[in-house]
């Protein structure tokens, strides 16, 4: 019998070298390597291949009729993905435990075998039985849902050739495995593997693939990067699971808009649509409370109003303690430092703990500014107007740089009736008039100008 040979595989990149090293040579990347056994290709590496063999077109040839769209009659849902269901296409959604992806994947699937597809669900964590459970909680009945336990993929595949079904979920595919791998699954080889062989399945015969994916304890998908570059669309679960708000975010997307949300809210019947978001983020808002300050962020298309919520009280250590929620602790540490430089606050002697209400995450820098009034409202324990709205990007020398789109954010502030606006004077250049009409615009330079503004 042959020696089975042993190689070292970057979790990153998937290099493969014969020896363990720190770092890969290809990403940089320190302590990726993982022990691998080759694979002994004694027959066809994938067994699903296309059936025809690809030649090279002009694109004036191609034509687009096979990539209509299927709706999946979830709103939000087409929405984030760019008008529905791309066919052939191969998404990966990934999130926490519990967060809610087989409940959602169960609403879909009912969704689209309501229309006439054949979808087939692959419940490799659990029973039909307990699938089925689930299933009727969620009122899901239809004869065009079929419900396959399994995790061996051969007899997967061969199920797939005989159903030929038209929508196919994979939950998840962490458990799946192949027999040729002699690795566990979820491991690195075996997610590799899968994941091309349903990439090979979703295009070749133009069955819509949706992988369920697990998470690492730090929030990151599991398996390797490859996973993520082979996939169509990466749609991410969000939320904390006291909240009753989950918040789907398209971290990739090579049919539409990347980084947009939709917004979906937990009940006893499943996860409902919540067509908007500013609305439902905004509801226990309690007005003309010191440190609380309302700001228009965008979301991928959408413009979204949140809520930044800020404490600032005298720390009883030598050491002041600064925490945050839903936003970057290094980017909060540096609008502490320019409140203190410009405003002289003597905020080393102060617990700052930030909060963005809702459960949300926001990386935008046009949020710098609202952070920082709302430290400043919380300091002074003095409240800001309560249908003010506030947006701006803030340097380390204290000035208010102009931020995108400011029109959504502007229209967004206006539909949900708010009557001020504080924003960078440089987006008051080219802004139509019709927006001043509407809601009062004051442009600022400095960050001081906007704390004598909004704080007296």
């Amino acid at each position: 019998m042959a020696k089975e040979k042993v190689i070292w595989s970057c979790q990153e990149c998937g290099t493969k070298q014969a020896k363990w090293t720190g770092s890969c040579s290809a990403c940089q990347q320190w302590n990726t390597f993982v022990e691998e056994v080759d694979l002994v290709e004694k027959r066809k590496r994938f067994e699903a291949t296309s059936t025809t063999v690809a030649k090279p077109m002009r694109i004036k040839e191609v034509t687009t009729d096979e990539c209509d769209r299927i709706k999946t009659k979830l709103v939000e849902f087409d929405r984030l993905l760019g008008g529905g269901l791309v066919v052939g296409s191969l998404s990966l959604v990934a999130g926490d435990p519990g967060i809610g992806k087989s409940t959602l994947m169960l609403q879909i699937a009912q969704s689209l075998a309501s229309q006439g597809l054949t979808v087939l669900y692959i419940c490799g964590e659990e029973s039909v039985q307990q699938t089925t459970l689930r299933a009727r909680r969620l009122k899901i009945v239809s004869e065009n849902l079929l419900l396959y336990s399994e995790t061996n993929f051969s007899h997967i595949k061969m199920q797939i050739d005989q159903l030929k079904p038209d929508i196919l979920i994979v939950d998840s595919i962490q458990i799946i495995y192949k027999n040729e791998l002699t690795s566990a699954p979820g491991s690195v080889s075996q997610v590799r593997e899968l994941a091309a062989e349903f990439m090979h399945l979703a295009k070749g015969m133009g069955i819509s693939t949706f992988l369920i994916g697990h998470v690492t304890k730090s929030g990151e998908i599991a398996g390797p990067r490859v996973l993520e570059h082979i996939v169509d669309t990466v749609l991410d679960f969000e939320g904390d699971r006291q909240h009753g708000y989950r918040i789907l975010r398209a971290v990739k997307n090579r049919f539409g808009p990347t980084d947009d949300i939709a917004l979906f809210q937990m009940s006893a019947e499943g996860l409902k649509e919540v067509e908007n978001p500013s609305e439902a983020f905004l509801q226990e808002r309690v007005r003309e409370m010191p440190g609380s300050v309302i700001i228009p962020t965008i979301e991928g298309t959408r413009s979204i109003l949140i809520e930044i919520q800020a404490l600032a009280a005298a720390s009883s250590f030598a050491t002041s303690t600064r925490k945050s929620t839903g936003l970057d602790q290094n980017r909060l540490a540096l609008l502490l430092a320019v409140l203190e430089k410009r405003m002289g606050y003597t905020l080393h002697h102060t617990d700052v703990f930030v909060s963005v209400t809702g459960g949300m995450k926001i990386t935008e820098p046009a949020i710098d500014l609202g952070i920082l009034l709302s430290i400043a409202s919380s300091f002074c324990n003095k409240p800001i107007d309560a249908d003010t709205v506030v947006v701006g990007e803030v340097g380390l020398g204290g000035e208010v740089r102009s931020v995108p789109r400011i029109e959504a954010r502007i229209k967004e502030a206006i539909n949900m009736g708010f009557k001020q606006c504080v924003l960078p004077k440089r987006n008051l250049k080219n802004l139509s008039s019709i927006y001043s009409q509407k809601i009062k615009l004051i442009g600022i330079d400095l960050v001081e100008e906007a704390i004598r503004a909004l704080i007296r």
